[in-house]
C-alpha cells in the first residue's frame, strides 16, 4: 500500500474509551481549539461522543458543537449541513422578505413543511433590538430561528435532539436542574378580632350609608390581612340597609 493511500485512510477517531480519554487530554492542551474546550478534556470528550452519534469527525465536532449555558449545541450552519447530507432530506429552501424569514423543507416520502420567524416574533420574544447579533444582523438571526424550527421539527432523528446554538444564546440563564421546588404554603392569616368589628361597626354603617364603601369591599379589604369567620362576614353584610328602608329614608 502506498504512503498516499495510508494518508487518505488516516483518522483521529478514537477506537475505545482509553484512546478517547488520552485524545481528549491532548486536544484540550492545544491553543487552536475553541475556548470551550481549552484545558477542558471533559468537554472535548463530550463533543467527540456527540460527534460520533451525529457522524462528525472529532475536529469537526469541536468546531461545530458549542457549549451554551452548560449545554452542548450545534451551530446553525452545521445543522443544515448534517440535514442536507442525510438521505432523508429532499430539499431545503430559505428566503427572507426583509421582515419574515422562511425555511421550507421536505423529507422523502412526506409533504413539504415550512417554518417562519418574523420581526413581530422577535419583538414578542424580547429579541428585536437586543444588543449583539439581533441589533447587528437581524436578517441572519431571523434565518437561524426559522431554520432551527424547521429542521428540528422535521429531522429530529438526524439531529439526535441536539439544540441549536443560536437559540440557546438567546436564553438568559440555564434552567435549574434538580428536584422540583415545592411551592411555599401560603401564610395563614390571623383571625379578625370580634372587638375590632364591634368598634368599627358604627363607622362602617355611616360609610355604607354615604355610599363610600359597601360590605363586600370591606370584607375583601379585611381578608387581605385577617381571616374572617362566616359569622363575621354575615355581620358585615348586615350593615347594608334593606332596599325598602333606604328608599323610605331618602323620601
Amino acid at each position: 500500500m502506498s504512503d498516499l493511500a495510508l494518508k487518505q485512510t488516516f483518522s483521529l477517531m478514537p477506537q475505545n474509551i482509553d484512546e478517547a480519554l488520552r485524545f481528549a487530554e491532548h486536544l484540550s492542551q492545544a491553543d487552536i481549539v475553541p475556548k470551550d474546550y481549552h484545558r477542558k478534556p471533559g468537554n472535548v470528550l463530550v463533543a467527540i461522543q456527540w460527534g460520533m452519534e451525529l457522524g462528525l469527525q472529532p475536529m469537526q465536532a469541536m468546531q461545530n458543537i458549542a457549549v451554551i449555558n452548560g449545554r452542548p449545541s450545534l451551530w446553525g450552519d452545521a445543522v443544515i449541513a448534517l440535514v442536507r447530507s442525510s438521505p432523508l432530506c429532499e430539499y431545503i429552501y430559505e428566503s427572507d422578505d426583509g421582515e419574515t424569514a422562511t425555511c421550507r423543507v421536505k423529507r422523502h416520502g412526506e409533504e413539504e413543511q415550512f417554518r417562519t420567524f418574523s420581526m413581530v416574533d422577535a419583538k414578542l420574544a424580547g429579541l428585536a433590538g437586543k444588543q449583539g447579533p439581533w441589533s447587528q444582523y437581524p436578517k441572519r438571526m431571523r434565518q437561524m430561528r426559522a431554520r432551527a424550527f424547521a429542521l428540528r421539527d422535521v429531522f429530529p432523528d438526524v439531529l439526535r435532539g441536539m439544540p441549536v446554538a443560536e437559540e440557546l444564546m438567546d436564553t438568559p440563564t440555564e434552567r435549574e436542574v434538580g428536584p422540583a421546588r415545592q411551592a411555599e404554603a401560603p401564610k395563614e392569616l390571623p383571625p379578625y378580632p370580634d372587638s375590632k368589628l364591634d368598634d368599627s361597626r358604627e363607622q362602617w354603617t355611616g360609610m355604607i350609608a354615604a355610599g363610600k364603601t359597601n360590605p363586600e369591599h370591606l370584607i375583601t379589604t379585611i381578608s387581605s390581612k385577617y381571616t374572617l369567620s362566616d359569622a363575621q362576614k354575615d355581620k358585615i353584610r348586615a350593615l347594608a340597609p334593606i332596599e325598602g328602608e333606604a328608599t323610605d329614608a331618602s323620601a
